[in-house]
């Protein structure tokens, strides 16, 4: 099987990369990246010298390049966009323009030169907004609340779109938030990391009591092979693992995994439409598709803690002060 990558040098496409090289034999990938923000040359340096892995840099906004490659592979799997919420508050240009017009340069590539191949788009909560109580499902109504989530919902449309109107073989792909080794320095978790290990204070927005579900970046991973292999054209996936919990008591779990002090803790203001609870119900996937994590939350947590803290010559040269920023939604991008 032939694979196409969009955004393989990013945090999860680089995670999936590695993943279905390392428990797919018969797979042959080609990764796709513009290598902007949140992208990492160094994320899959080691598979330079796999005969099975093939980089290509370029933008998925690039129809005349897109068209060229999905016409040697059967399957693309669309991870890349810009994803950091307060970027997208304080410059909204990019997001649409990669995450939105991006996926619709996928999409009409397909429709224009290969209408045949399977395309995975990858989504994230963020799209239905936040919910007190209770958890969304996939026929709930979208209600984004910043650019971002905004820009990530038109592109979910336009993919189901595509596949009612022209009959392209999408499926698309909703998860929770993610966490594990390679993702950016500007993230919660990798932040809390990197600013305990320096004995810098952790900005915690408004309380902390912004409730998250968390999933292990591999578990998403294989959740994303499982659909692209089962998955049903113009079905919805959301994707969770039930680690619902406030970012305050993440940030004290780490400190608390790294033997810091909740004295690092420092309450700064909260970005503007900050969500309050995000919640997935999954069923769907795992009664479908037969899918459900495999990895303990604590555990991933360790393994989490323990890369970061082993790995300084990889987020060093990407933690600027300007992206650990208390409140960077407020900086000019």
């Amino acid at each position: 099987m032939k694979l196409l990558v969009t955004g393989g040098m990013g945090f999860i496409g680089s995670n999936f990369i590695r993943y279905i090289l390392s428990t797919r034999k018969d797979v042959e990938v080609t990764n796709l990246d513009n290598i902007s923000i949140g992208s990492n040359p160094t994320n899959l340096k080691e598979l330079k010298k796999d005969r099975r892995y093939n980089f290509v840099k370029g933008s998925i906004a690039d129809l005349k390049l897109v068209s060229k490659l999905i016409k040697k592979v059967d399957v693309l799997i669309n991870c890349a966009a810009q994803t950091h919420v307060d970027r997208s508050i304080a410059n909204p240009a990019p997001f649409m323009e990669s995450n939105t017009i991006g996926t619709y340069s996928i999409l009409e590539a397909t429709r224009r030169s290969s209408p045949a191949i399977k395309i995975v788009h990858v989504s994230t909560d963020e799209i239905y907004g936040d919910i007190p109580e209770g958890s969304f499902n996939e026929d709930d109504r979208l209600k984004p609340s910043n650019p971002y989530a905004a820009s990530k919902s038109a592109a979910d449309m336009f993919a189901l779109a595509y596949h009612r109107t022209y009959g392209l073989n999408v499926t698309v792909t909703r998860c929770t938030n993610n966490f594990g080794p390679y993702q950016h320095p500007e993230k919660l978790i990798p932040k809390t990391i990197i600013r305990a290990a320096s004995n810098l204070q952790i900005p915690v927005y408004g309380k902390g009591d912004q409730i998250r579900d968390w999933i292990y970046v591999k578990d998403h991973c294989d959740a994303l092979t499982q659909i692209m292999e089962k998955g049903i054209p113009g079905e919805i996936y959301n994707i969770s693992a039930g680690n619902e919990m406030p970012n305050l008591k993440v940030v004290e779990s780490i400190l608390g995994l790294m033997g810091k002090t909740k004295n690092l803790i420092k309450f700064v203001e909260d970005r503007p439409g900050h969500d309050v609870r995000y919640s997935l119900d999954s069923t769907k996937i795992r009664t479908q598709v037969g899918w459900k994590p495999k990895h303990n939350f604590t555990e991933a947590l360790e393994s989490t803690v323990r890369w970061y803290t082993s790995n300084e010559e990889w987020w060093k040269p990407l933690a600027t002060r300007k992206i650990l920023h208390p409140t960077p939604w407020k900086l000019k991008w």
